[in-house]
C-alpha cells in the first residue's frame, strides 16, 4: 500500500500565506492591523521555544506582536490584572495565555477572564459552548481545527459518513476534536485509558486521531488498512549517547505508515498547523471586532 505522507509545514505555509493576504487586505481597505497578545509565565523550556515562534510568525504575517513574559512568582491576581488590561486594548485582537500556568494560578480561572471574542485559543467556555452547539462564531481550538482541514485536504470529497476514533478526552484537542468531526458528520468515538479492548475499537476507524501524551502507545496493527492517522503527540524519548534524545508521537509512525491510507509526521505534521490556526483565529477575531467580513475560512 502507498502511504500518503501528510505534510504539515506545507499546508501550514500554506495557511499563513492566506492569513498575511487577509491581513493586507484589511489593512488597506479597513486600516485594521490585527494584534496578538501571547502572555508566558515562569521559565518552562518548551513554552518559551512556543512563544518564540508565535512571536516571529505574528510579525511575519504582518500582524503586531505583543509578548508578556512574567515570572514563575507572578500571582494569579497580577495576570488575571493583565488579562483585563488586554482585554480592554483595542490594539490586542486576541489573546493567548501560555499553558501549563504556575501550580499555584487556578488556569481556568484566567482561561474565563478573557474576552471571549478575543479567545483565539479557544478554550473559553463560550467558545467551547458554541463549538457544541454549532455556533459558526465560535473560536475553534487550534491544534484540532488544524486537524479538521488536514482531513479535508486528504478527503476532499468530504468526511460525512466516515467512522472516526479520536483517543484522548481533553479540552484541549480530544472533545473539540470530536465536536468538529461531528460538525462534519462523522460518526465519533471518544476513547481513552479505560476504554475496553482499545486496539479493537482503533481499528475500527477511517480516521484514527492520536492525541493521548504517551509516546508511541498506537501500535501499527492498531491501525484499519486504509485509515487516515492524525498523530497529535509530541514526546521527547531518550537515545543512547543522545543529549536530547528524539521527537516520537502518540502512534509508532514507521508500524502505523504500513497500514494508512495517509499519515502525520513527528515533527512537521499537526504542529506547524496550530500555530497557523493561531494566526487565522486573530484576524478572524479582528475582523469580528471592526464589523469588517473576513474572507477567511
Amino acid at each position: 500500500m502507498s502511504t500518503t505522507l501528510i505534510d504539515g509545514k506545507a499546508m501550514a505555509k500554506a495557511l499563513r500565506d492566506r492569513v498575511k493576504e487577509e491581513v493586507e487586505r484589511v489593512g488597506q481597505t479597513h486600516d485594521l492591523t490585527p494584534g496578538l497578545a501571547v502572555v508566558l509565565v515562569g521559565e518552562d523550556p518548551a513554552s518559551q521555544v512556543y512563544v518564540r515562534n508565535k512571536g516571529r510568525q505574528t510579525l511575519e504575517v504582518g500582524m503586531r506582536s505583543f509578548e508578556h513574559k512574567l515570572p514563575d512568582s507572578t500571582s494569579e491576581e497580577e495576570l488575571l490584572a493583565l488579562v483585563a488590561r488586554l482585554n480592554e486594548d483595542p490594539a490586542v485582537s486576541g489573546i493567548l495565555v501560555q499553558l501549563p500556568l504556575p501550580a499555584h494560578v487556578d488556569a481556568q480561572r484566567v482561561i474565563e477572564a478573557i474576552n471571549p471574542a478575543k479567545d483565539v485559543d479557544g478554550f473559553h467556555p463560550m467558545n467551547t459552548g458554541g463549538l457544541s452547539n454549532g455556533d459558526p462564531n465560535a473560536l475553534v481550538p487550534c491544534t484540532p481545527f488544524g486537524c479538521l482541514m488536514m482531513l479535508k485536504e486528504v478527503f476532499p470529497e468530504g468526511l460525512a459518513g466516515k467512522d472516526a476514533v479520536v483517543v484522548g478526552r481533553s479540552n484541549i484537542v480530544g472533545k473539540p476534536m470530536a465536536q468538529l468531526l461531528l460538525r462534519e458528520s462523522c460518526t465519533v468515538t471518544i476513547a481513552h485509558s479505560r476504554t475496553k479492548d482499545l486496539p479493537a475499537l482503533c481499528r475500527s476507524a477511517d480516521i484514527l486521531v492520536a492525541a493521548v501524551g504517551r509516546p508511541e502507545m498506537i501500535r501499527g496493527d492498531w491501525v484499519k488498512a486504509g485509515a487516515v492517522v492524525i498523530d497529535v503527540g509530541i514526546n521527547r524519548v531518550e537515545v543512547p549517547g543522545q543529549d536530547k534524545g528524539r521527537l516520537v508521537g502518540d502512534v509508532a509512525y514507521e508500524e502505523a505508515a504500513q497500514q494508512a491510507a495517509a499519515i502525520t509526521p513527528v515533527p512537521g505534521g499537526v504542529g506547524p498547523m496550530t500555530i497557523a490556526c493561531l494566526l487565522r483565529n486573530t484576524v478572524v477575531a479582528a475582523c469580528r471586532q471592526a464589523g469588517v467580513d473576513c474572507r477567511l475560512t
